[in-house]
């Protein structure tokens, strides 16, 4: 089909590329994402891809959004952090661009771009699971995107690894989900609570924050981690460990055959990645009897979203 553009959606920022059939990014682009209404969201990524195929010859456009997305992909249903309520933004965008459009849940996206051209190759049953912000998903069984009845499956984050409402109350509105114990703000919760009860071990930390114990986030920990900080590798090691909860619990249900790990949290790398591995295998149910699946880090980056909507689009031609 040639070359296809990709728009990942973000909360505060849209961003987009040519991209050909192996996956390669010919280009990008980036803007802010407007706020304040549909139309203005669908104007804008109408503008980056005008700019964007001003240089190439392009057949179709992909779109991942952060959202709930409809089962035939066209309409955002709900978006929590954009002003996306029902909206049919891929018939909004085609008549603005005048080609075709699909549009996708963006972690369904990136899902499907590593399957296609990065660390899922070679299998035909992943799971890929986004450790940013907040926590997302996507599956790929019998090479095929899984999106559940209405659209809205694989949401990884809200899993609940801590039962009976004894757990941290999530935004979903349940308590004791993965998103509260393996995203980036939980990393970020985790290693402050870790200062105040070891104030001494935690010191380079919160000098590092100017301090200020509030100013202590998740990159400031994954930085500690990768230049030694024990304190901050105790941390990835106790958070490593409940995502490797997370993928027995998965692994029970779907029993995919790798685990595609990816998001800020992961630039952590094996710091993360080990304990998970680890703690996966200590409670996968029939542990010894059963095979078991790879857990890698992925290799995209922040394109998955953009490579996957670009490839979608080019697989509904």
């Amino acid at each position: 089909m040639g070359l296809t553009i990709g728009v990942d959606v973000g909360g505060t920022k849209l961003l987009g590329g040519v991209v050909d059939d192996d996956g390669n990014v010919l280009s990008r682009i980036r803007k802010p994402t407007p706020g304040g209404s549909a139309s203005g969201i669908a104007d804008s990524i109408a503008d980056l891809i005008e700019e964007a195929r001003q240089s190439y010859d392009v057949s179709a456009v992909g779109i991942g959004v952060a959202g709930f997305v409809s089962e035939n992909r066209s309409t955002v249903r709900f978006a929590p952090n954009l002003a996306l309520i029902n909206t049919p933004l891929r018939d909004e965008v085609a008549a603005r661009v005048g080609l075709p459009v699909v549009v996708e849940n963006d972690a369904n996206a990136a899902a499907w771009g590593e399957y296609r051209y990065g660390a899922g190759r070679g299998h035909s049953h992943i799971v890929l699971i986004t450790l940013g912000t907040g926590v997302g998903g996507g599956f790929v069984f019998g090479g095929k995107l899984y999106r559940g009845g209405f659209g809205v499956g694989a949401e990884i984050g809200h899993v609940q690894i801590v039962p009976g409402g004894t757990g941290r109350p999530c935004g979903c509105g349940q308590t004791g989900c993965l998103e509260m114990y393996v995203s980036g703000r939980a990393l970020g919760r985790h290693s402050r609570e870790a200062v105040l009860a070891d104030p001494v071990g935690g010191a380079e930390l919160l000098a590092a924050a100017g301090g200020d114990i509030e100013k202590i986030e998740g990159p400031m920990v994954t930085l500690a981690a990768q230049e030694g900080n024990a304190l901050a590798i105790r941390v990835f090691a106790e958070v490593g460990a409940l995502l490797g909860q997370g993928f027995a619990d998965i692994a029970a249900s779907l029993d995919p055959t790798c685990f595609v790990v990816g998001g800020g949290v992961c630039l952590a790398g094996d710091i993360l990645i080990e304990p998970a591995r680890k703690a996966f295998a200590a409670n996968l149910t029939g542990a010894g009897h059963r095979p078991l699946a790879d857990v890698r880090a992925a290799v995209l980056g922040n394109d998955a979203g953009l490579i996957g909507a670009a490839d979608l689009a080019r697989q509904s031609d």
